[in-house]
């Protein structure tokens, strides 16, 4: 006689039949116990085999006056879900661009594309984390003059660091005060790390992201994401969309309503997206 599911399943809970003496029981709820718990580790492996991949849809480049600076605007679609996620990215060479901080103190406070019109800025984003009165979240260096100083939370995991001869991305343990710098702000979480997603990194909320990234060549970027969650974004940046730029490593900037990018072309007008509220910062890039 074939048997239905339900007097498998039943078999496999109560073995002994029935209403089961209490010796049974005890050995039964154990059993169902670890079924509940195979049953979640089957789960989670089947959420894991089945989570989707990013790939690149589109990728579109323009130049700018400055050799060895580039605006990109990538495409990315979710595999699973076929959402789509859009990065500006700001691609500099450190050899003719240098990183700076251009700092807000007082009231009066400009946006993006008015201040990097103002400092003749060839491309820029919005800053790190500040508290309600403008006061920065950690560590800040702007034209060699630290603003704020080093702090320790466990969101600010990393520092972006520009020196005369190069931009690195550090997270606070290698971080050691030492080097000339010209422009620091520390902030994070990382969201990429020796070219890899960083694990654990939020997965529930879509926001529009600001961020930096590095290359081991020499090459950096800062960049802006529609919306996305932290860890879609690590995927997402850790696709190759481009053979001459493989990120290294990507650390995460104030965003959601902060987010703004602006990037100057070759002929002068500016590709702009502006922020939804004002800032106490910004990170731009400027001709050496």
């Amino acid at each position: 006689m074939r048997r239905s599911s339900s007097d498998i399943l039943s078999d496999i809970l109560y073995p002994c039949g029935g209403k089961p003496k209490t010796a049974c029981a005890r050995h039964s709820s154990r059993r169902h116990r670890r079924i509940q718990i195979s049953l979640a580790l089957f789960g989670l492996l089947i959420a894991t085999s089945t989570r989707a991949d990013w790939r690149i849809v589109s990728v579109q480049s323009e130049q700018s006056s400055v050799k060895g600076l580039e605006h990109r605007h990538v495409v990315s679609e979710n595999s699973l879900s076929g959402d789509r996620a859009s990065i500006e990215l700001a691609l500099f060479t450190t050899k003719s661009c240098a990183l700076r901080v251009i700092d807000q103190p007082t009231e009066q406070r400009a946006a993006l594309n008015e201040v990097m019109e103002r400092e003749k800025s060839l491309a820029g984003v919005n800053g790190g984390y500040f508290n309600p009165d403008y006061k920065p979240i950690g560590l800040r260096i702007a034209d060699g003059r630290t603003i704020a100083p080093w702090q320790h939370a466990r969101l600010l995991s990393g520092v972006l660091i520009g020196a005369p001869r190069n931009v690195q991305i550090l997270r606070a343990r290698e971080f050691s005060g030492t080097q000339k710098i010209n422009a620091a702000v520390e902030c994070g979480p990382m969201i990429v790390d020796q070219g890899s997603p960083v694990r654990g990194l939020d997965a529930t909320r879509t926001a529009r992201r600001t961020f930096a990234a590095t290359a081991k060549d020499g090459r950096a970027a800062l960049g802006f994401s529609s919306d996305v969650t932290l860890t879609d974004l690590s995927q997402i940046l850790t696709t190759q969309f481009a053979s001459d730029f493989k990120i290294q490593r990507a650390l995460n900037l104030d965003g959601g309503s902060s987010s703004a990018f602006w990037f100057k072309r070759q002929t002068g007008s500016a590709f702009s997206i502006r922020e939804e509220k004002t800032v106490r910062d910004f990170v731009a890039v400027a001709a050496k």
